[in-house]
């Protein structure tokens, strides 16, 4: 089924510095799935329409661009709409390296955005140190692994069935754990020597804050980044974490404002898009799993929904 939904009245109306992007794939994120279901709103003044990253050809240009021209191709970071035609900032666009697909390039912008905000910024990854990455196969998963790997920090990952597993340490997992076959938190202690893990990437939340902070190291981090497992604590989560001396961080990146987002763009397209060259000896792969034609967006988010996937599920559009 092809259906039309609009958000305004009107075609898209340029900005300052502005580029108008014909959309050509779109990835899938879970919060397309939660606003779907009418769980998760768009940040205020956000399209409605879902698809929160994207790739396309530039098809207009407002007043004062001066890094684009008709025709490029090029990536974007969106906080919705990413469906046909999508206005964009044009410092969150990025361009597309030689040997990338439009549908593999949009598999890159949210999830390894989101990956790199989560290793980087905020959890300050080292070289040497240990990193547990919840949901392993995932499009953020499979993504921070292969930052983890290139931060010189080994990644360790879990996942829900044992088929995800050796894709995670293809790319470069160092260990993973079925957490519905064993418990991750003794695995992980156990892999570690008892001393736990220096870094865990969070998306699940309350149901697991127990074993996040039991396997979590002296002086550990934590980064809290989703409530998949429920937003609720009980029990002494906060003398635990002290007694560790960990930090618990959270962050969004959907709702972050236009300045962070131009900065984490320009830092990323800096710091990582050129791994994604053929020509690069340890060259980062986007973690593709499915494409679908836009037609069946329906049979796409169910697939997610089935949780089998590995890496991202992307929309191909009619050009």
């Amino acid at each position: 089924m092809l259906a039309a939904h609009f958000d305004k009245p009107g075609g898209p109306s340029l900005g300052e510095g502005e580029v108008l992007l014909k959309v050509a794939a779109s990835a899938l994120h879970r919060a397309d799935l939660f606003q779907r279901q009418g769980q998760y709103a768009p940040p205020p003044g956000a399209s409605s329409i879902l698809g929160l990253e994207a790739s396309g050809h530039v098809a207009e240009l407002g007043a004062r661009c001066g890094h684009w021209k008709p025709g490029d191709s090029a990536v974007a970071l969106l906080p919705g709409g990413g469906q046909a035609y999508v206005t964009v900032p044009e410092e969150l666009l990025m361009p597309i390296l030689a040997g990338l697909s439009l549908t593999q390039a949009a598999a890159i912008p949210e999830a390894w955005l989101m990956a790199f905000q989560l290793l980087y910024l905020l959890g300050n990854a080292q070289t040497g140190e240990s990193v547990l990455i919840h949901v392993g196969s995932s499009g953020v998963g499979t993504a921070a692994i292969q930052l983890t790997q290139m931060a010189g920090a080994i990644p360790l990952v879990m996942a829900g069935s044992q088929h995800k597993l050796p894709m995670a340490e293809k790319l470069g997992a160092a260990a993973g754990f079925n957490y519905k076959e064993e418990d991750f938190s003794e695995a992980t202690l156990k892999f570690t020597k008892g001393v736990g893990v220096n870094l865990i990437l969070d998306c699940i939340g309350g149901s697991y804050w127990e074993k996040n902070v039991n396997c979590l190291a002296l002086d550990g981090r934590q980064v809290l980044y989703g409530l998949l497992g429920g937003a609720n604590v009980s029990g002494p989560l906060l003398p635990k974490l002290l007694f560790k001396r960990g930090s618990l961080i959270t962050s969004l990146l959907r709702s972050r404002d236009k300045q962070y987002k131009q900065m984490l763009v320009k830092a990323f397209t800096e710091q990582v898009l050129p791994h994604f060259s053929t020509e690069d000896r340890q060259r980062l792969l986007p973690g593709l799993d499915r494409v679908y034609p836009v037609t069946e967006i329906q049979e796409a988010h169910v697939y997610m929904e089935s949780n089998k996937n590995v890496g991202k599920t992307a929309l191909k559009l009619p050009q």
